[in-house]
């Protein structure tokens, strides 16, 4: 990626109806998308969840969790970003990528999951990739598990630079995978099921 504030980066979806496609973002500070290998083997994971599910990308960037969800057959994506230049890039990129099942909403994770709580909006599957200095992921994940927002056996997507304790992880959750990559640990969570 390029450090120049002005300069556009460049990320590529790698599955479903728009493989190859490039999709462009501006460079911000603690932007950096799902690398490849990380985002091949999530959506490999989550390959028989994908298909009519409904997604919300908190922490969005440049998009590419949520426009690989659209891709491969999701029916919706809600995302979420808190920097305005970075909204306006991911309108443009979904305009042009033709992707009406869309929304994008900016604001900070917290502030938005609390401000929708019991809403009759239902993910099934959620991600939550903030920049790696910024936001507390237990804190987020606490705020999104007592929101209603997740439907019956949601997953759930984290990805952070040092490893999560599960005992700071909401207790109703269930570890499904975890894996690392360099520097990186993801994980993907269950919301338990319905009674």
């Amino acid at each position: 990626m390029k450090s120049d504030a002005g300069q556009a980066n460049k990320v590529r979806i790698i599955g479903g109806s728009l493989r190859g496609r490039r999709v462009e973002f501006p460079a911000r500070p603690g932007l950096r998308p799902t690398s490849e290998r990380i985002r091949e083997t999530l959506f490999n994971w989550l390959q028989r969840e994908i298909p009519g599910a409904r997604c919300l990308d908190l922490f969005a960037g440049s998009g590419a969790l949520g426009i690989e969800s659209l891709s491969r057959g999701a029916s919706a994506v809600d995302f979420v970003e808190a920097d305005s230049k970075v909204c306006d890039r991911l309108r443009e990129n979904l305009h042009k990528l033709n992707l009406g099942k869309a929304q994008v909403y900016q604001g900070r994770a917290l502030d938005w999951i609390q401000a929708r709580s019991n809403c009759v909006a239902i993910y099934q599957i959620a991600y939550l990739d903030p920049p790696y200095a910024g936001a507390s992921l237990p804190a987020v994940a606490a705020s999104l598990d007592s929101s209603g927002l997740l439907a019956a056996s949601a997953r759930v997507y984290m990805e952070h630079s040092a490893p999560l304790d599960s005992e700071v992880m909401p207790a109703s959750w269930t570890e499904l995978k975890s894996k690392r990559a360099g520097q990186v640990y993801y994980y993907l969570y269950a919301s338990p099921k319905s009674e």
